[in-house]
């Protein structure tokens, strides 16, 4: 499943996969300017891409890899700390082709995003309904207030109600914006009304009004990413399907965790190092569930509707 030719925002690239002179800039405006340059006579590089980049190194937000992490669903009352696997290595649901799915944004950690205090963070989701009519391409965005090192206070938030799955599963895509805009922060008061706190419900019958709707959530994401002071952070693409090819995700009811991981310690990344405990809905290290998952991350739930 390809999401090559869904509209997207491949034009606004995020923080992280911009030049390092740009990035520098950019932290100026949120009033994070880089230190000094290195006096005469220090090494001129801490990086390969200059002494600029060595000091942007190890900032969380810089990272353009994401590990998919799953947990299955659980019984009330259960005791962790339960097991999170790679998204692509579960058994897919296949009792999940052609039916109407409940998506929801349960978490959202900011570990270390652009800037300081507490963010505003504009999320934009996209899924591929599997309709004929014209609400195959839909965008939801939702606004969150999060403080730096904290989660978002929602759980469960809903996201798409009603979405429904194909043959060959689904395609999700993820993309944040960090805003700092005053004016932009004022219009995004509209996407924290009641209006947009149900989610996107999509019916059985085809909608006529949700292709403008969802036209219209794109098209907010699009100017607001590219206003001074707002920063794109993360860009998530996720395809799930019922196949056992290595290197796809597969879809089942329940969590998928989209964790942004620095590229260094990409490659030695596993899993089993981290837990889920129930009893505090809280992921953390599984040796010592107090240290909790030190990175950016978002949680998206995925449920069969009744």
């Amino acid at each position: 499943m390809s999401t090559e030719d869904t509209p997207w925002f491949g034009d606004i690239p995020v923080l992280g996969a911009r030049p390092v002179a740009e990035i520098a800039a950019t932290l100026a405006e949120l009033g994070e300017p880089p230190p000094d340059p290195p006096a005469a006579g220090a090494p001129a590089s801490f990086a390969p891409g200059g002494w600029l980049d060595g000091l942007f190194g190890e900032r969380l937000w810089r990272s353009t890899s994401h590990a998919f992490g799953y947990i299955a669903p659980h019984k009330p009352g259960a005791r962790g700390p339960l097991p999170i696997a790679h998204a692509g290595n579960i058994k897919p649901d296949p009792g999940l082709r052609g039916a109407r799915l409940r998506v929801t944004l349960n978490w959202l950690r900011v570990a270390d995003y652009p800037g300081r205090g507490t963010h505003r963070v504009l999320f934009d989701f996209y899924a591929r309904n599997q309709s004929d009519g014209p609400d195959s391409d839909l965008h939801f965005n939702a606004t969150y207030r999060v403080r730096e090192g904290q989660q978002a206070g929602i759980l469960g938030y809903p996201v798409f109600v009603g979405l429904k799955a194909g043959e060959e599963g689904l395609a999700f895509r993820c993309y944040t914006v960090n805003v700092r805009n005053d004016a932009d922060e004022a219009f995004l008061d509209l996407l924290e009304s009641d209006a947009f706190k149900q989610g996107l419900e999509i019916t059985q019958s085809v909608q006529p009004v949700i292709k403008p709707f969802a036209e219209m959530a794109f098209g907010i994401t699009r100017a607001i990413a590219r206003r001074n002071r707002n920063v794109p952070v993360q860009d998530v693409a996720m395809g799930l399907d019922f196949s056992n090819v290595p290197g796809r995700a597969r879809l089942a009811e329940g969590a998928y965790v989209a964790a942004q991981v620095r590229d260094d310690l990409f490659p030695l990344w596993d899993w089993q190092d981290w837990a889920y405990d129930p009893e505090n809905g809280r992921i953390g290290a599984r040796d010592d569930m107090r240290q909790p998952l030190p990175y950016n991350y978002f949680v998206l739930g995925i449920s069969r509707m009744a």
